[in-house]
């Protein structure tokens, strides 16, 4: 995971669709070639953590098979 300086503008940001469309408390993330991006959305001029693709797979895996704890 790096935290990288990076134009927020220039991509394309999405969130789940469980967070609600009204909802600001909720992370962001917007894909790039061979990392994702990772933003708090009450915030989105401040800093982006960058995923490797591996490892962005490996989180959403993750949480698609209940395996992090609370």
């Amino acid at each position: 995971m790096l935290l990288v300086p990076h134009s927020p503008e220039s991509l394309h940001w999405f969130k789940s669709s469980y967070s609600g469309a009204n909802t600001t408390e909720c992370v962001e993330a917007a894909r790039l070639p061979q990392s994702t991006a990772v933003r708090d959305s009450k915030a989105p001029d401040g800093p982006m953590l960058m995923f490797g693709n591996a490892s962005w797979k490996g989180f959403l895996s993750a949480i698609q098979h209940e395996r992090l704890g609370a």
